[in-house]
């Protein structure tokens, strides 16, 4: 018997837990340049004519998670950044 396709909305279903959990199928976190290739694909993908409203909201939702993904990757950074100091030490930025 041969394998149910998916429809669209499933997909988006599915990619959208996969952005709110911050992680790949495979269980890896993605990276800042992941997500922001994925927020350029969603950008893309809102500025096509022929989008359906349902799925220009799964979309607008995918992009909100991942901004969030985003500023908690950044912020993590942030805080990590470490600044010489005129000592020659190394002082939190």
């Amino acid at each position: 018997m041969p394998a149910k396709k998916k429809n669209r909305t499933q997909e988006a279903s599915e990619q959208t837990e996969k952005i709110a959990s911050g992680k790949e199928n495979d269980g890896e976190e993605i990276s800042l340049e992941e997500a922001f290739n994925m927020l350029d694909e969603i950008t893309r993908s809102l500025e096509k004519e022929d989008i359906s409203l349902e799925d220009s909201f799964s979309a607008y939702k995918k992009g909100m998670d991942l901004l969030k993904i985003c500023n908690d990757k950044i912020d993590q950074v942030e805080k990590k950044v470490l600044v010489l100091n005129e000592e020659g030490g190394l002082d939190e930025f």
